[in-house]
C-alpha cells in the first residue's frame, strides 16, 4: 500500500506561523518604555508569562524577560519599583512574521539563544511565541501523525483478516 505524499503544509517544519497561530485570539502583553521593572514583573506574574514586549507607541522598543529582571535588577541590587524598564530591556529584538515557518522560528531561537519571539504582521507586533508554544505544537502534530499511522495499521490488519 502506497503512503500518501504529504503536502508541505502537513509537514510541521514547513507550516507557517499564520497556519500555526490560526484564528485563535492573539494576545500581546507589553509595557511602555517609562514604566518600572516592578510593573513589568507584576504583569508577567498576573498573566503567567515569561516576558513582555516594551513598546514605544506602535513600535517595539525592546523586550524584557523574567531572567533579565533577575540578572539586571535583583543581582545588581537595583530597586524594581524605581528602575525603568528601558534601563534593562534588550533593545535588539529578533522578530518573525506570519510567513516564517515552524523551522524558521526554531532556527532563529536557537541562533540567537532566545526563548521568546515576537510575531509581527505588516511591521506591527501581534503576539509573542515561546519555545514552549513551538514544543506544544510539535507534540500535538506528532500525536496526530501517530494517530493516523495507527489507523492506517489497523486498516491494513483488518483488511487482511
Amino acid at each position: 500500500m502506497d503512503r500518501p505524499v504529504r503536502r508541505p503544509e502537513e509537514i510541521l517544519a514547513f507550516r507557517s506561523l499564520r497556519q500555526i497561530l490560526g484564528p485563535r485570539p492573539k494576545e500581546l502583553w507589553f509595557v511602555g518604555v517609562n514604566e518600572s521593572v516592578m510593573s513589568a514583573l507584576r504583569m508577567m506574574a498576573d498573566k503567567d508569562i515569561g516576558c513582555v514586549l516594551v513598546m514605544q507607541g506602535e513600535a517595539i522598543a525592546g523586550i524584557v524577560s523574567e531572567r533579565d529582571c533577575a540578572r539586571r535588577v535583583v543581582l545588581a541590587a537595583k530597586p524594581a519599583d524605581t528602575t525603568r524598564i528601558s534601563e534593562i530591556m534588550v533593545r535588539s529584538v529578533i522578530t518573525a512574521d506570519l510567513s516564517h515557518t515552524f523551522a524558521d522560528c526554531l532556527r532563529l531561537m536557537h541562533q540567537h539563544k532566545i526563548r521568546h519571539l515576537p510575531v509581527v504582521d505588516n511591521g506591527r507586533a501581534i503576539t509573542v511565541i515561546s519555545i514552549r508554544d513551538l514544543l506544544s505544537e510539535a507534540v500535538s502534530h506528532h500525536a496526530k501523525i501517530i494517530g493516523e499511522l495507527e489507523r492506517e495499521r489497523l486498516t491494513i490488519f483488518t483488511s487482511m483478516a
